[in-house]
């Protein structure tokens, strides 16, 4: 039996529907649930060949983990195709534009990264196997569908891979509040890796040094820095607007 796991929300069980029917096993929907959005998701499951199994709220809240499913759950095929930064990278046909995420823990927040890198057109986010939150159902949720249309790479050695992508001509950013240089004094229309800390830690002291620029971006308001998933978005935002007028 394939290895499997629960996501839940119509946005995360309608994406893996539509981007790999073959990986949904079953989808759980609650039998109070007859709305047309209800109803448009079992069409999908129908036409797709995906059992579907109504259930009451109270087990849908166990399998979820969390009586905020929206009334749906999937159980998929947890395993994965293992993805190197080279199969990626080797198949470009325009500059690299990579976030990297050193070590962000709050599945709401890499799901917004996610669904940001997904609407900027990034072509991987990568980050590191340890001290960091991974890919589960609430990230799942949370992108929207981006969890399963942007490569999300883990790697052992985080400074390691920064070089890596450096040999590769790859300019690799990181984001600090306390850098000389704000994000609009920084031409980036080349190969770029952008690369943002972990909630309040921001980046640690080696990905730090092993950056080849730090930039910030300049607050005007009283509050002193944005939330790591807002400022992926402003950053990532920032590069495609340089780059279409490039």
């Amino acid at each position: 039996m394939a290895e499997s796991r629960i996501i839940h929300g119509f946005h995360a069980v309608t994406a893996r529907i539509r981007q790999n029917a073959d990986s949904v096993l079953e989808i759980f929907v609650d039998t109070q649930r007859r709305d047309p959005r209800a109803r448009d998701l079992l069409k999908l499951a129908e036409s797709s060949g995906v059992r579907i199994i109504q259930v009451d709220g109270k087990r849908l809240d166990g399998m979820a983990g969390t009586p905020r499913h929206q009334g749906v759950a999937a159980r998929v095929d947890a395993s994965m195709k293992v993805q190197h930064l080279d199969d990626v990278l080797d198949t470009l046909t325009e500059p690299a534009l990579l976030l990297v995420l050193d070590g962000v823990q709050d599945p709401h927040n890499l799901g917004a990264c996610l669904r940001s890198a997904d609407a900027f057109g990034v072509h991987a986010v990568i980050a590191p196997k340890d001290r960091a939150v991974g890919i589960n159902a609430t990230v799942e949720k949370v992108a929207c569908g981006a969890a399963q249309t942007v490569p999300y790479i883990t790697v052992t050695n985080l400074a390691r891979t920064l070089r890596e992508l450096k040999e590769r001509d790859i300019w690799v950013i990181g984001m600090d509040g306390e850098a000389e240089t704000n994000l609009y004094e920084v031409k980036h229309t080349g190969a770029v890796a952008w690369v943002l800390g972990a909630e309040g830690e921001g980046l640690r002291r080696l990905t730090k040094e092993t950056c080849d620029q730090l930039v910030r971006i300049p607050m005007m308001g009283s509050v002193e820095s944005l939330n790591v998933s807002v400022s992926t978005g402003v950053c990532l935002y920032e590069a495609r607007r340089q780059r279409a007028a490039k």
